[in-house]
């Protein structure tokens, strides 16, 4: 089968297009025929071994596994042992290693069965993005209906899951996004946009209930003077290739040290990929609730070209990888 391959860390440039043997499923795992991917900054983390202490999980000199891609859609081909949820056939989405390839095994329990009626592009873009926003707002900022949330960087994979999913909960929504970007962030629900060319947002009066930061681009004291006194803010990720290990550090230690002394909530999400929360987006997109913004569809040889254009970090929503 073709599978896209990195054998050293570096930029897009050093994943290449090769045969390699079809995986089998282990213990709890299914094999997927991949239909769609979506790439995300966790792939280029991965790809470029940053921020430094990630490889000691991913191998020091080297990566560990040499395949790259996590979102998938596609057709089970073979279920492992103890698998109860899937059987061949099944059209799945979810989370799984090496989704950049004709194949890839993933686990049950990251996986949901696809809607029908969802295609196959429109389902591999849910998994990590998707879920994060879900999560960030549900889960950790506890986000109620009437409340004010604002979400810097409205325009990109995460962002503009979570404009949706505010809205969906009933909040007052308040995307920050470029100039030629505003209008599709209000056609998403948001009914306040910041141009971030024009405005700056930790400058204004207003101030919010949840703050939900996908791009890291402001201090943590610039951030928790427009939340409220008892507001929760939630960082995922920031910055772009060149963002260091130790700006990433010093983000997280400020976060830690600010909480004891204050009653406003400072916190970090990380996605949790699981069928329940799978589920929960796939009748979103099904029912109209949510619509995935697609912005470019790259060919599996294409693979670096997607990667550094989500890299550039203007991508406006997901980048699909078309596999089938």
């Amino acid at each position: 089968m073709k599978a896209i391959i990195y054998e050293q860390y570096g930029p897009p440039e050093v994943l290449s297009l090769k045969e390699i043997d079809k995986p089998a499923p282990a213990q709890g795992q299914v094999l997927i025929r991949v239909q769609a991917a979506s790439v995300n900054p966790y792939d280029w983390h991965f790809l470029r071994g940053t921020p430094g202490f990630l490889r000691l999980f991913t191998g020091l000199g080297k990566p560990k596994s040499p395949r790259l891609g996590a979102d998938v859609a596609g057709i089970v081909e073979a279920a492992g042992p103890g698998v109860t949820l899937f059987k061949p056939g099944d059209a799945v989405f979810g989370m799984c290693e090496g989704s950049f390839a004709e194949y890839a095994c993933g686990k049950e329990k990251e996986l949901a069965l696809k809607p029908e009626s969802v295609p196959f592009p429109q389902a591999a873009s849910l998994p990590i993005a998707a879920i994060t926003a879900l999560q960030a707002l549900r889960d950790i900022g506890k986000l109620q209906p009437g409340q004010s949330v604002l979400i810097n960087g409205a325009s990109g994979g995460v962002g503009t899951f979570a404009v949706q999913i505010a809205r969906w909960m009933g909040a007052e929504v308040t995307g920050v996004c470029s100039t030629r970007n505003v209008e599709l962030v209000r056609s998403l629900g948001a009914g306040r946009v910041i141009d971030y060319t024009r405005e700056v947002f930790t400058t204004g009066a207003h101030r919010y209930d949840v703050i939900f930061d996908t791009v890291g681009n402001h201090s943590l004291g610039a951030i928790r003077r427009v939340l409220q006194p008892a507001g929760i803010f939630v960082a995922c990720g920031g910055g772009g290739p060149d963002k260091s290990s130790i700006d990433l550090l010093m983000g997280m230690f400020q976060m830690a040290a600010a909480a004891p002394f204050t009653k406003q909530k400072l916190a970090g999400v990380f996605a949790k990929i699981n069928t329940a929360d799978l589920g929960v987006l796939g009748v979103m997109v099904a029912t109209g609730k949510l619509t995935p913004v697609l912005d470019r569809s790259y060919p599996l040889a294409e693979i670096a070209d997607a990667t550094r254009y989500v890299e550039t970090g203007h991508a406006r929503g997901k980048v699909i990888v078309a596999v089938a």
